[in-house]
């Protein structure tokens, strides 16, 4: 081989060994910072790899050797357009993130409905997390179950096949429920977020139609002190469907003194459609949210449950992290919401 063959093509573990005068496997035990080799060889070896020019072990060939892909999937609810536009999603996507980052994992965005050039049933990914309250979430399960993939499920089902990361949705609700109760509020109705794959917004008729666990969780806790609160459900978690919501709920012949909303998205809308009556926020009616997100440009303190989301978010990347590595975390991983009181709730009018 010619000087000029050696340096047209990418030089390689074999080239670094013979010019360190070791062997390939010492060399590599030297990249790896692992096993019986000398510092002074180990200083050799990667003084040799600097002068050619190379960077280490092709990960691709140590992926193919491990027999992973060195990708973990997250699978996203329905729309991946809907889903970013949700900031509780990107900051439990921001935990995530961190904490797979110092593994040197890929994330991988799928989506339950199938969106995009990889699928549940053909990404190749290690290990997976659910995110997101979707009815299709039994179908991705079975299909990872399928494919003897690991599974962590963030407010998702519980299974014994799972590692649970679980967030009280129905207590956090009694106590924004509550905390209404306290200011006097009888009348309440509900904004919802979606309670069913292909349902239109409108009146819940029936808590049993509620296939969303999310939804259904948080409406329960609502009803544990209102249990005849009016309720009229979103298709996805915006403040449009929650202005539409907000508008078909004080439309109603005894208008609600107070609005409890299942997402901060929704209680922004609730509260477009408030003011756009006339009405005043935290004297006339009271509006209560759920998640604690920042929103830009939203002028109102907004009353609400404030949820881990990014400490979420890392504890379902570190359980991917000890799955991996063999070992099964305590399940489930359990967080908690604390309320947040701001100025969009007041007394009941007199």
């Amino acid at each position: 081989m010619t000087a000029s063959d050696q340096h047209s093509r990418r030089p390689t573990l074999a080239d670094v060994a013979k010019a360190a005068g070791v062997s390939v496997s010492t060399a590599s035990i030297a990249f790896s910072g692992s096993g019986p080799v000398s510092d002074a060889t180990r200083q050799r070896v990667l003084a040799a790899a600097a002068s050619l020019g190379y960077d280490g072990p092709d990960p691709r060939a140590r992926s193919l050797r491990q027999g992973r892909s060195g990708v973990i999937g997250v699978v996203l609810e329905g729309s991946l357009l809907y889903a970013f536009r949700d900031p509780v999603t990107s900051i439990t996507l921001d935990g995530v993130a961190t904490a797979l980052g110092p593994q040197g994992a890929g994330i991988l965005l799928l989506t339950d409905s199938g969106e995009g050039a990889a699928t549940i049933d053909t990404a190749a990914v290690d290990a997976v997390i659910l995110l997101g309250c979707s009815t299709r979430v039994d179908h991705s399960i079975e299909v990872f179950g399928r494919r003897d993939i690991p599974v962590v499920s963030v407010e998702g089902p519980s299974r014994p096949e799972l590692v649970e990361v679980t967030l009280d949705n129905r207590a956090a609700s009694v106590v924004a429920a509550r905390h209404l109760q306290s200011l006097g509020h009888e009348r309440v109705g509900i904004a919802t977020l979606g309670i069913a794959d292909g349902h239109e917004a409108g009146p819940v008729i029936d808590d049993v139609e509620i296939a969303v666990s999310v939804t259904r969780e948080r409406l329960l806790g609502t009803r544990e002190v209102y249990p005849d609160a009016p309720a009229f459900s979103s298709v996805h978690n915006t403040p449009e469907d929650g202005r539409r919501a907000a508008l078909a709920l004080l439309g109603a012949a005894e208008r609600p003194t107070a609005i409890v909303a299942q997402a901060d998205l929704l209680a922004v809308g609730v509260i477009q459609a408030v003011e756009e009556l006339g009405l005043v926020v935290g004297v006339d009616v009271s509006v209560i949210g759920f998640d604690g997100i920042r929103i830009d440009g939203f002028a109102h303190d907004l009353t609400t449950m404030v949820q881990p989301a990014s400490a979420k978010g890392h504890a379902a990347g570190a359980a991917v992290t000890a799955l991996l590595s063999g070992e099964r975390p305590e399940t489930p991983i359990a967080f908690t919401c604390e309320l947040h009181v701001g100025s969009t709730t007041g007394p009941v009018p007199s």
